[in-house]
């Protein structure tokens, strides 16, 4: 039964409303004041509310504009016995989903709760399929292998916490894309996913890059920046090659572990952060601990969850299922149709020992397909793939 809002000042007005309303078996409630009306709408789920503009206090523009910023998607019907176009216009602009005159009538009243309900299933049906869409393609951890279904489990199992997770793997074998499937099967999954490569940046920007920095900190600071920290605050913060980051990051980035704040470079004030972080490496950081490069209280704060991914030599019976994919994608992209690659090509393929594992293996395909007039046999791969 949907559940439906009615924001009025005139008893008499809600109470004729409400009567339409429960007829057409609608569940209702009442408020006599934007005021009270924005406290029903925080407390339960609404499919349409009904808003008088005018109103003592918060009239029902305002009402509307709080109902806006709150990020509530319920379609908002804005009533009114003094209408202009003026008026009109400005709650139409304002986000309204329609706009009715005073005295209510009825066949309009029910024309606009039909139409309602129908943008409201047809937008709840949209985010639906749209949340389905990008899980499915953040999850795109193609494999069969035993490695990689453990890996799928174990994302299945860790995501919904929130666990750290240390993920280790060879350069290319696919870490990032295990911390945007772990990201995105998470209940931060509508929160933001920042990545930083710790390997990319040098030593002397990183804290700012992590931290944000105040005006002035230092020679190019001209203005105040907001660090990954702050970006990923609410969601997932993927830190990329963390054995790179320098002895004085890790200091501070263990603080903002164990105090859930942190203080931009050039600044003195505590600033609290809701992050969940993932970290990643191609290092062995107990041989980097042993070597005084790493934190041994970071390596435990980060390693809760530890996840390794196999390099491709390791998980070769994956190749047809991942050559196949990129096949797929690599010709959707050139705009043309998919190449048939033969079992000759597969079987080539599996010979390779793929130093740079998922990441060559894409550029070989996409090298064949672009070299290969017609299909991929395993002459061309012979000719073509210069696999390592």
């Amino acid at each position: 039964m949907a559940q439906i809002l009615i924001i009025d000042d005139e008893a008499s007005i809600r109470s004729s409303l409400r009567e339409i309303l429960e007829y057409e078996d609608y569940k209702v409630e009442e408020a006599e004041n934007g005021k009270e009306g924005i406290q029903k709408i925080q407390d339960g789920k609404f499919d349409l509310i009904f808003c008088d503009i005018k109103m003592p206090g918060m009239d029902g523009i305002e009402t509307l504009e709080r109902i806006r910023l709150m990020e509530v998607e319920t379609p908002v019907v804005m009533i009114s016995g003094h209408g202009t176009v003026e008026t009109a216009v400005e709650a139409l602009k304002k986000g309204a989903w329609d706009f009715i005159e005073k005295p209510l009538d009825l066949n309009r009243i029910l024309v606009t709760l039909r139409n309602a309900s129908d943008t409201s299933a047809l937008v709840e049906e949209t985010k639906t399929l749209k949340r389905k869409i990008n899980k499915q393609l953040s999850s795109n951890i193609i494999g069969e292998s035993e490695a990689i279904m453990e890996i799928k489990k174990m994302i299945e199992t860790v995501a919904p916490s929130e666990a750290r997770v240390l993920i280790t793997g060879g350069n290319g074998s696919g870490k990032e894309l295990v911390a945007r499937s772990l990201h995105s099967n998470s209940e931060r999954a509508k929160k933001p996913f920042i990545e930083v490569n710790c390997a990319a940046i040098p030593s002397e920007l990183i804290e700012s890059e992590l931290f944000g920095h105040e005006k002035g900190a230092f020679t190019s600071a001209i203005k105040q920046r907001k660090g990954k920290f702050e970006q990923a605050d609410g969601g997932t913060l993927f830190l990329d090659e963390i054995g790179d980051m320098s002895a004085s990051a890790q200091a501070k980035v263990l603080r903002a572990l164990q105090e859930h704040k942190i203080t931009r470079v050039g600044g003195d004030k505590d600033i609290k952060v809701n992050v969940r972080v993932f970290a990643a490496t191609n290092k062995d950081l107990r041989k980097e601990i042993a070597e005084g490069n790493f934190r041994e209280d970071l390596y435990h704060r980060l390693n809760v969850i530890p996840i390794h991914v196999p390099s491709l030599k390791d998980r070769k019976d994956d190749i047809p299922l991942l050559a196949d994919f990129f096949i797929e994608n690599i010709c959707n992209d050139y705009g043309m149709p998919a190449k048939e690659i033969t079992a000759s090509a597969i079987k080539e393929l599996q010979k390779g020992e793929w130093t740079g594992n998922i990441r060559e293996l894409r550029n070989v395909i996409e090298r064949l397909i672009i070299l290969c007039p017609d299909k991929i046999d395993g002459a061309d791969v012979k000719k073509y793939a210069q696999i390592s």
